[in-house]
């Protein structure tokens, strides 16, 4: 996958907000953090569009309220369930029209082809309730307090088509309590994600933190792979 640079201080986009579209599927927690910090002026993104796969994810209504366009994909014409073919042909063509700067997939929970990535018209990043690369796919909070974790957390990746394998940007972290329940795990996990998903969109749009000097080092330098950021936030 080829990234294309996300404007930066030292470009001629120094001024502008970083265009972000999110994809959504549930009740949009994080998609509510970033409306908050960009309405109060202390992220400078400019959210132009949600897609969200389900028509009754709370997400959209988040957005509505905020005067965010969206752009809801769960069913074709004729009632049925929209495939994932079909769901890429609409969303691309979306993205294309709102042409974001950087795409988003904060609680997005279909798994998207190579062919839409590669595609897309922006790098795109994944938020992950896991400490990548132990516990890919669903149930991590369970999987995590099962295996004997002492710690556990949630990552920022770039995505790529093998599932929640792409180059991790940042990291939260948290230990595990003593006979800890999943659902409890999960609150303490999700309140790192409305931490975690801002300061490293904030990096992005900074150009602190860049998405192809990730890849290229992970590809170029076996021995000396680039080391995640790791954010240890004490709940």
């Amino acid at each position: 996958m080829t990234l294309s640079p996300i404007p930066t201080d030292t470009s001629s986009h120094a001024n502008q907000p970083l265009r972000i579209a999110v994809l959504v599927s549930g009740s949009g927690s994080n998609l509510q953090v970033l409306i908050d910090a960009m309405q109060a002026g202390v992220l400078p993104i400019e959210i132009v569009g949600v897609i969200s796969n389900r028509e009754d994810a709370y997400a959209t209504t988040r957005a509505k309220d905020a005067g965010i366009p969206v752009a809801v994909l769960s069913h074709a014409a004729s009632g049925k369930r929209m495939g994932i073919k079909t769901f890429e042909t609409h969303a691309s063509a979306q993205l294309a029209t709102w042409q974001p700067d950087l795409v988003v997939l904060a609680g997005f929970m279909r798994v998207l082809s190579g062919t839409f990535i590669d595609n897309a018209p922006a790098p795109m990043i994944n938020l992950h309730p896991s400490l990548l690369p132990a516990y890919k796919g669903l149930d991590t909070h369970q999987r995590a307090i099962q295996s004997g974790e002492r710690h556990h957390g949630c990552s920022i990746h770039v995505v790529t088509a093998e599932l929640d394998a792409g180059a991790v940007l940042t990291q939260a972290l948290t230990e595990i309590k003593p006979h800890e329940m999943a659902d409890s795990l999960q609150a303490r996990v999700q309140k790192l994600e409305h931490q975690l998903l801002p300061w490293t969109i904030l990096l992005l749009a900074k150009g602190a933190l860049s998405m192809n000097s990730v890849q290229a080092s992970q590809q170029e330098n076996k021995f000396l792979p680039l080391l995640p950021l790791k954010l240890h936030i004490r709940d």
